[in-house]
């Protein structure tokens, strides 16, 4: 079921909501001497109504976050007008490539070659390369999505060949309920391996980690995307 702001009382609480976590990414990278415009806050708004969006758009986010592409596909396209920037941070599955290509402007979950070259053959020749980041399994999580660091060193320099994409950074998702050491450790080992790879002649400049509980250490270890569902849009409910 998707959930949309009900009353001017519900967009009341989200513009709260947006204004808070304005202040803590600020905050935090101030900590890291690091200017706060060097972060952007995706809205995930999987679960969340067409409605929504657009109060979240009237309040000045531009940078939505979808990770089904059957719930986002009838939500991208009446909200065309608006201008905004979608991103795909779900699981790829390789019969879905076609319309992801098509509809989105960002890929964070790319983890394998044969969906890089799926998405660079597939996206339409008068759009822009698609922007791409590899999830990366950093800390090794049985049955967790992403490739390991070697192979995401491998996949970067072969996606980077692909005309219709460019591959921008790394993306990770920390392990459930660690701590925020290991979330450090995890951000700072998925900042080496970016610059490792910007060794090998390429110019990463994306970090895509951190979110609703972790956004903060992210921000400490160099994020330059947050994915943000939770903290922005409260918690969603089932049904």
């Amino acid at each position: 079921m998707l959930i949309g702001p009900q009353n001017s009382a519900a967009a009341g609480i989200l513009a709260k909501n947006l204004q808070s976590l304005r202040r803590e990414i600020a905050a935090a990278a101030r900590s890291a001497d690091r200017s706060e415009d060097c972060v952007t806050l995706v809205a995930v708004s999987k679960g969340q109504a067409e409605s929504c969006i657009r109060a979240a758009a009237a309040l000045g986010l531009r940078h939505f976050g979808e990770s089904y592409l059957q719930e986002a596909l009838p939500k991208i396209e009446p909200l065309r007008t608006l201008e905004l920037v979608w991103h795909f941070i779900g699981r790829i599955q390789a019969n879905k490539t076609r319309a992801i290509a098509e509809c989105f402007d960002w890929v964070h979950s790319l983890d394998r070659l044969s969906i890089a070259e799926r998405l660079s053959a597939q996206r339409p020749h008068y759009a822009a390369p698609l922007q791409v980041c590899i999830q990366v399994n950093i800390d090794a999580e049985a049955g967790k999505a992403g490739t390991d660091p070697e192979g995401a060193v491998n996949l970067a320099l072969a996606a980077h060949a692909l005309p219709q994409l460019r591959v921008r950074g790394l993306m990770c998702i920390t392990r459930a309920g660690q701590g925020p050491a290991a979330d450090r450790a995890c951000f700072a080992a998925l900042r080496a391996l970016r610059e490792r790879i910007n060794e090998r002649g390429l110019a990463l400049d994306t970090l895509s980690m951190g979110m609703s509980a972790d956004f903060r250490d992210a921000i400490l270890e160099g994020a330059t995307m947050i994915r943000i569902g939770t903290s922005l849009f409260g918690p969603r409910t089932s049904g």
